[in-house]
């Protein structure tokens, strides 16, 4: 949070005037990294602690939240209920904090501090106090002048800018626009102002350089090439430094890979960057050739002060100290508080008191790590950890107190509707306090510990050869597995609720319950033959963060602090800085000596023939099932990950609402047939959806047709002794759900499953994947899915190998279509008489007119076709949609009174990734 990014200049001052969140190191000594341990013994926990808590309880360790943590913040808390903080400052005078928000309908808030209140919001939508348009919002700022007097925040193609007033609040908007550089645009990020506060200083992040603007005119004055994906500003004395997320530019010869259309050094493997840079502006010879000086990977936040320049390097998971006369790094910090595991706490924002404590905060750890400081060459102390709310991204001090701006808050628990909740009901927080004694710090490092499941242990590796006797989940990596073949099935964005809220024997409300066994009879028959669960979580709140949890464990920072402004990358698979270093699950198996196999998974790109529609598609689907050819419409599907791309099989269509999943299930089972499954083997079926030519439930049915058929032709292979089949939704974003907005379905099938249970468990998509991990003996990728527990309790071993038998779908899989296919409407089995009935396919008369403006609507949302993006549509528009349909058009959304046109949808406005 930039709580007061005044000027970044080294006055030797408090912090008042730079951002909350300025990242900060953790431990370090001389030039070397050196790990943070947190003392001997202060693990005590591991994820399964959670038992069946279930998100949004508070207990005696703190609130739950959906990524396998408890948050208990040390001192108070005012919760922002407009969406997440992308980043702050605090006023020139200590006063107010001024924080961009994302997801909430609302671009700016303004905190007043004496009062401890929301005082002011800024955005486009109706209920903002100030109207703007555009909620788009970079990842750094916004900015105060030095004076006060006005306010920056950076947006996609320049700065807006405000006039503040004596009481705090912003008014007067107005816009500094920057033109595009071809397809670049600007993508405003940090600013900063000259210390007469007559230039503002700014960073393109899109056009990978920094400019000077007239402050009065916003006329650009000079520019400077920089790094890539420039993000944060600090001047120090006559030179101004800048933080290359992206690292240098690329030489002759880097292997590298695309970033908002800039090829940046990446590793061939993994697709990571692999240089992180600060350059160097001299402002006194502004002629001079820029300098560049070498950091850490992933280079975000930076700091003066005491004659020192901090930069968090988020991905490396340590600190550059750069002694600015030398423009040198002195030291680097290690922030790694968890020997387990040295990548994953994502070091993002730092300050010093003004009693030589250095406060560092880790995002995905939700702590602030304090440490005692002197001068830049001398190392730090390590003194211990402070707990926060979920993900803290800016600190600073005002006064004695300390102020964390936390991204997430506690989580999607915003007041909304008692019908139930959603994933982008986000919240943030502001977090305030006294910095404890030494002796309570250690103290509390112990909560923090318990909080991650930080436990001595967590990943045990087998020595040697191992002789242990195959079980389906060894307790060591490297020990046997009973399975040999794992397959990972990714869905699109359901509730638990939405489909198993039917079912009696779980906790399952009803009332939510879109998709029940008359359009989903396979996953409720594979739940009563393998077992329910009712207590599983899916973390992210949109695809982008959704996939990057399933593939990588988590979300890096920088999708994480992207979230503001999704122009320059929704999707990261096409995108280096969206990549950990430490790679993902395929790449861990192959690390491990295992086969890989992958289905469309992770995939950006999608080739189709002409006359591929869905009812020509469907038609080929019933041909090739009927006869055994291959498809009249091949595909060609593609990753621009080379390591991903080397192991798919590029028939295999990626997401696309035009594509049922029957076709992708006939592609796959040719496959299956003539080369067998390898160890790992993922999938992303993406019918469910919704929002295709067919109606919600009949894409939902044909998602669950291809999921019973590929269980089926498994169940029956010669591959079933020794496979399981974990299915998961990416996230569960499109519905509601009574529990938590992040709380899914997920399935785990296997011969080794225990059958017919009703587990209420805690689970998460992470403890999934270190499940995943466990079996094939693929190490860890971060400190998240090092501290989480294999799902263990979910097998037996002794194994079942009674097959599975899919049963035929229930609801029309051509409901919907405004012009059925040459080879007839689809003719369903009878649905079953004591479930819920298949949802109308008819619109009633007097809504045929509301419906046809959403048919229009739809046809804009690029839900389809070889451009198709995942969530391009307004998430709460397409909800709404899906809820009429499943409804017959006849029941307004939960919590409403009527049913609404796509233009006067209630509630948060959501823009699209594209102007997100």
């Amino acid at each position: 949070m930039q709580v007061t990014r005044r000027r970044r200049v080294d006055r030797g001052r408090s912090d008042l005037g730079r951002r909350i969140g300025r990242r900060l190191p953790l431990l370090t000594a001389g030039a070397t990294a050196v790990v943070v341990v947190a003392g001997a013994g202060v693990g005590v926990a591991k994820t399964d602690q959670f038992g069946t808590d279930r998100v949004g309880e508070v207990t005696g360790r703190g609130l739950v939240v959906s990524d396998d943590q408890y948050v208990k913040p040390i001192g108070e808390r005012l919760v922002v209920n407009n969406g997440k903080i992308m980043s702050s400052t605090v006023s020139p005078d200590g006063s107010h904090v001024a924080a961009s928000l994302a997801d909430g309908g609302m671009a700016l808030a303004i905190l007043d501090l004496r009062t401890w209140q929301l005082q002011q919001l800024v955005g486009n939508n109706a209920a903002a106090d100030l109207r703007i348009s555009g909620n788009d919002v970079g990842q750094e700022g916004p900015t105060y002048a030095p004076d006060g007097s006005r306010l920056w925040l950076g947006q996609a193609d320049g700065y807006r800018t405000f006039t503040v007033n004596p009481d705090g609040t912003l008014a007067n908007p107005a816009f500094v626009r920057i033109p595009a550089d071809g397809a670049k645009r600007a993508l405003a990020s940090g600013a900063v102002f000259s210390t007469d506060g007559s230039t503002v200083y700014a960073a393109l992040n899109g056009q990978n350089r920094v400019v000077a603007l007239d402050a009065a005119t916003g006329a650009v004055t000079r520019s400077w090439p920089v790094g890539n994906a420039p993000r944060d500003l600090a001047v120090v004395g006559s030179k101004l430094y800048v933080s290359n997320e992206g690292g240098r530019p690329a030489a002759p010869g880097d292997p590298t890979l695309n970033s908002y259309n800039t090829q940046v050094p990446a590793d061939p493997v993994t697709g990571a960057t692999t240089t992180g840079t600060v350059s160097v502006i001299d402002l006194a010879n502004p002629a001079a050739a820029v300098g560049s000086i070498a950091v850490g990977l992933h280079p975000t936040a930076l700091y003066a002060h005491g004659g020192a320049l901090f930069v968090t390097n988020t991905a490396t998971n340590d600190v550059s100290v750069i002694d600015p006369s030398l423009d040198k790094v002195v030291q680097t910090i290690a922030t790694q508080p968890w020997p387990e595991a040295s990548v994953g706490y994502e070091p993002n924002a730092v300050t010093l008191t003004a009693d030589g404590h250095l406060l560092v905060t880790l995002g995905r750890a939700n702590a602030v790590a304090v440490y005692r400081y002197t001068t830049a060459q001398e190392p730090v102390s390590y003194v211990g950890l402070l707990p926060t709310d979920y993900f803290p991204a800016e600190i600073t001090t005002v006064g004695r107190d300390v102020l964390v701006a936390n991204t997430r808050g506690i989580d999607a628990r915003r007041p909304t509707t008692n019908q139930g909740h959603g994933t982008h009901d986000t919240t943030s927080s502001l977090q305030r306090f006294r910095l404890p004694s030494d002796k309570v710090i250690k103290s509390q490092t112990r909560v923090v510990f318990d909080q991650n499941g930080w436990t001595a242990g967590s990943v045990k590796q087998a020595q040697g050869r191992s002789r242990a006797k195959p079980v389906p989940v060894p307790a060591r990596l490297g020990d046997p597995s009973t399975i040999k073949h794992v397959f990972l099935i990714v869905k699109e964005n359901r509730t638990y609720d939405q489909v198993f809220g039917d079912v009696a024997r779980g906790n399952g409300a009803p009332a939510l319950a879109q998709f029940g066994e008359n359009v989903t009879p396979n996953q409720h028959a594979l739940a009563q033959q393998f077992g329910l669960y009712d207590n599983t979580y899916d973390i992210g709140t949109n695809s982008a963060e959704g996939h990057n949890w399933l593939m990588q464990a988590n979300d890096p920072e920088y999708t994480e602090s992207s979230a503001g402004e999704y122009i320059r990358s929704y999707d990261t698979e096409d995108d280096a800085l969206g990549h950990q270093r430490t790679g993902f699950l395929w790449t861990g198996a192959q690390a491990a000596g295992r086969s890989v196999r992958n289905f469309g998974e992770f995939h950006q790109f999608l080739t189709k023939p002409a006359g591929a529609t869905w009812q020509n598609l469907y038609c080929d689907t019933l041909h090739m099932a009927g006869t055994g050819q291959d498809t009249a419409y091949p595909m060609i599907s593609s990753s621009p990950i080379p390591s991903l791309n080397d192991v798919s099989v590029h028939a295999f269509p990626k997401f696309d609402t035009d594509v049922p999943d029957i076709y992708r299930y006939e592609i796959w089972k040719r496959d299956f047939v003539r080369n067998g499954p390898a160890n790992l083997n993922m999938f992303w079926l993406s019918s469910d959806h919704t929002g295709g030519p067919p109606n919600a439930a009949a894409q939902v049915a044909d998602n669950d047709l291809a999921v019973g058929k590929m269980v089926e032709t498994i169940s029956h292979s010669k591959y079933w002794k020794d496979s399981a089949i974990f299915i998961v939704e990416d996230d569960s974003q499109a519905g509601l759900d009574h529990v938590d907005g992040h709380r899914a379905p997920i399935q785990i099938i296997s011969p080794y499953a225990r059958r017919g249970v009703v587990d209420s468990r805690y689970y998460s998509q992470i403890t999934m994947i270190r499940t995943i991990e466990q079996i094939l003996g693929i190490h860890p990728m971060n400190q998240k899915d090092s501290a989480a527990s294999p799902m263990t309790g979910a097998f037996t071993r002794q194994p079942n190998l009674t097959a599975f038998n899919a049963l035929p779908n229930r609801t029309s899989l051509t409901a919907g279509l405004a012009t059925l296919p040459p080879c007839g409407a689809d003719n369903p089995a009878p649905p079953n008489p004591n479930a819920a009935p298949v949802p109308s396919a008819t619109v009633p008369a007097d809504k045929q007119q509301l419906a046809a403006k959403w048919d229009a609507w739809k046809a804009h949302q690029r839900l389809s076709g070889p451009n198709a993006r995942a969530d391009f549509a307004n998430p709460a528009q397409l909800n709404h949609l899906t809820w009429y349909q499943t409804s017959g058009w006849t029941k307004p959304y939960p919590g409403e009174d009527r049913i609404f046109a796509p233009e006067n949808v209630p509630g948060a406005y959501l823009p699209a990734p594209e102007t997100d």
